[in-house]
C-alpha cells in the first residue's frame, strides 16, 4: 500500500533499540554463509561499521549516510573505507581497500531536519563505494539488484550490527507493509551497524536486492525498518561512478568525488567493540 499521509518518525540508527531480534540467525557455519558472501562490513577507519553489498566485481552498494562522518560532516577520505566481504569470525572472504566513494547526488546530511524532511532525504540515502582492486573469487558472487520492492514482499536481510559485527545475520520474516515515495516500510525492526544492509526479495532466478536499510522507525508504535529502493536511481549511480573513475589521475584516485562537506553530521554507524 501506499502510505501517503502517515507519517512515520525516522530514528537515527545510533539511537537505543526499538526492538528485539526480528527472527535473527547468525549465519556462522561456512555453509550458511557461503550463500550471502557479498555482503560485508565496511570498516571506517577506527569509528565504527557499516554493511554494504558487493554488486560488481569492485563496486559495493551501501548507505550514503555510512560514508560520512558523524562528528564533522565530512566525506570520509576513501583510504579510510575497508570492506570485508563475508566477514566471519575475524576472517573475511576477501578484504579490499577504498578507492573512491559517491553518495547519492541529492544526499545532503543534516541534523537539524523535521520529521518529514528527513523523511524525503532519506529516499536519497544511497551511496556506492569503488574498490582499489575488483574482487574476483568464485566464493564471493556479486549480488543481483532487482526491481521497486512492492507491498506484501516477503524480503531477507542480512547485516551486521550491534553484539553481532563479527558475523552476518540474517532476518528472514520481514514484509514490505508499504511504500512512500521513494521509501520502503518494513515489519522488522533494525539496528545499530545495520545501515547500508541489503533487503533481499526472492525471484525465480533467484535472490535480488531490491533495497538499502537506511534507518529505524515507529509506526503506530511499532518497530520497523526504512529502506532505499535501488530502482530507477542505481544506473545512473554506476554511471557516474565509472565516469569519475575513468576521468580521475591515476595519483588521484583515493578520493571522495566529493568537493568538501555536505553539512553538519548526519553519519549513523556504531562504534567496533562498542557494548549493546
Amino acid at each position: 500500500m501506499r502510505m501517503r499521509g502517515v507519517l512515520v518518525w525516522l530514528a537515527l540508527l545510533a539511537q537505543p533499540s526499538l526492538a528485539g531480534d526480528g527472527n535473527l540467525r547468525p549465519l556462522d557455519t561456512g555453509v550458511v554463509a557461503g550463500r550471502w558472501a557479498a555482503v560485508g562490513r565496511i570498516d571506517l577507519g577506527s569509528d565504527g561499521f557499516c554493511s554494504g553489498t558487493l554488486i560488481a566485481p569492485d563496486v559495493v552498494l551501501t548507505a550514503a549516510h555510512c560514508l560520512y562522518d558523524k562528528a564533522t560532516g565530512e566525506a570520509y577520505p576513501a583510504s579510510e573505507l575497508t570492506f570485508l566481504a563475508g566477514w566471519r569470525d575475524g576472517r573475511a572472504e576477501a578484504s579490499r581497500a577504498a578507492a573512491m566513494i559517491l553518495p547519492h547526488p541529492d544526499y545532503r546530511p543534516e541534523l537539524e531536519l523535521d520529521a518529514r524532511t528527513r523523511m524525503r532525504q532519506t529516499g536519497n540515502d544511497l551511496g556506492l563505494v569503488k574498490l582499489a582492486q575488483p574482487i574476483l573469487l568464485p566464493s564471493v558472487t556479486p549480488a543481483a539488484t532487482g526491481s521497486f520492492p512492492r507491498s506484501g514482499d516477503r524480503v531477507e536481510i542480512v547485516s551486521y550490527a550491534r553484539g553481532r559485527s563479527e558475523a552476518a545475520s540474517l532476518q528472514d520474516v520481514c514484509s514490505v507493509i508499504g511504500t512512500e515515495g521513494r521509501i520502503a516500510v518494513l515489519d522488522c525492526p533494525s539496528d545499530f551497524g545495520a545501515s547500508g544492509a541489503p533487503v533481499f526479495r526472492g525471484t525465480a532466478y533467484g535472490t535480488e536486492v531490491v533495497s538499502v536499510i537506511s534507518a529505524k522507525a515507529e509506526l503506530g508504535g511499532r518497530p520497523v525498518a526504512i529502506a532505499v529502493p535501488v530502482e530507477g536511481v542505481l544506473p545512473a549511480m554506476m554511471a557516474r561512478l565509472d565516469r569519475m573513475w575513468r576521468e580521475a589521475a591515476p595519483g588521484a584516485r583515493k578520493t571522495s568525488g566529493l568537493q568538501g562537506g555536505m553539512g553538519a553530521g548526519g553519519a549513523k554507524f556504531l562504534k567496533v567493540g562498542e557494548a549493546p
